[in-house]
């Protein structure tokens, strides 16, 4: 799949910050390749771009517009069709992470057709994936986990792909959704792959590599959340990590979008290794990667050191503080 840049990010009408997370991921990553955003009247999201419609952005020089925007089920609100249908008529492929299909939603169908352009669906993988073997592979992998979904466990991959570059150390992201995907140009959605698939997906993103290689998956969901932990589960067994770094967001009482209670941190990491012993026994934490941003920077750092302290790890937040402490954990560990 090829996605044509520079971008035009549309947001909708998305409530929040975290449901327009694709979008802002892109930016975060990619603001080179983006012209503006589009927003509909009452999105409470704003990625810091130029304003601008369908027609605007494509003046601008936009040839894709990215659907920029994630909400529970995946489902196209039926009230962004007519923007989605704007962009196509101004020139512009469309490109979506959702579940739910552009090319299954008959108008969107209808105007691409008619004006020639692409619909770009980046959770249909083209791959035809096999189970997964759980049999050892020469490299190194490193997943993300969290306490929570939305808690920074592709902005730390990213990070650490980064610092861990930065060091001298071959390090490849290996994007497992939607943004990821957007971002790297390769990957796979992982919660659209087909369950008894996910782990073989997951072995498929990371193969084998040379011994020092370090690939770094992104991590989806959590084990404790009840309605992501199958795809969390299977991401782990593919993955095969030699390492995890545990994400988390301190000022959160409940998982997302459901009533059950935040699990610590020392209960991940519990069970990250319970599980991941199935397809590598060696596997073990290297850090935790704090997302502080709803705390002043005197609180972040003190629940850094009270983080660091209680569980003998580097504690750090990736976007506020960097993350040379797990870096220089990984390189102490994985003496090459």
């Amino acid at each position: 799949m090829e996605i044509s840049r520079p971008y035009l990010l549309f947001l909708g009408d998305v409530p929040d910050a975290l449901a327009a997370k694709t979008g802002l991921g892109i930016v975060d990553w990619r603001r080179d390749w983006c012209v503006g955003q589009w927003r509909l009247p009452g999105c409470k999201a704003d990625a810091k771009l130029p304003e601008m419609n369908a027609a605007e952005g494509a003046d601008a020089g936009a040839k894709t517009m990215i659907v920029g925007v994630v909400n529970a089920g995946g489902k196209l609100p039926e009230h962004w069709i007519s923007s989605i249908e704007d962009a196509l008529a101004a020139g512009m492929d469309v490109a979506a992470g959702l579940h739910q299909r552009l090319a299954d939603i008959p108008r969107i169908a209808e105007a691409a057709k008619k004006h020639g352009r692409k619909l770009l669906d980046v959770r249909r993988s083209t791959e035809n994936f096999e189970t997964g073997k759980g049999t050892k592979r020469p490299g190194l992998r490193l997943l993300t986990v969290g306490t929570d979904c939305s808690v920074g466990k592709k902005y730390t991959a990213l990070a650490l792909e980064a610092g861990m570059q930065a060091a001298g150390l071959d390090a490849r992201f290996c994007a497992t959704g939607q943004t990821g995907v957007f971002i790297s140009g390769r990957g796979a959605a992982i919660d659209a792959v087909v369950a008894d698939f996910i782990s073989g997906a997951a072995e498929w993103l990371s193969p084998a590599t040379e011994p020092a290689t370090w690939q770094l998956v992104e991590g989806q969901g959590s084990l404790f959340h009840p309605s992501f932990a199958g795809v969390s589960l299977g991401l782990l067994h593919g993955a095969q990590p030699d390492a995890f770094v545990v994400c988390h967001e301190p000022t959160r009482t409940n998982m997302r979008g459901v009533a059950h209670p935040l699990p610590t941190i020392a209960e991940v990491i519990e069970a990250t290794i319970a599980m991941g012993k199935l397809t590598n026994p060696a596997i073990r934490p290297v850090g935790i990667a704090i997302n502080t941003a709803a705390l002043a920077e005197t609180d972040a750092l003190e629940t850094l050191e009270a983080a660091a302290a209680k569980h003998d790890l580097p504690a750090t937040d990736p976007v506020r503080f960097g993350v040379d402490p797990i870096v220089k954990r990984i390189m102490t560990e994985f003496p090459s």
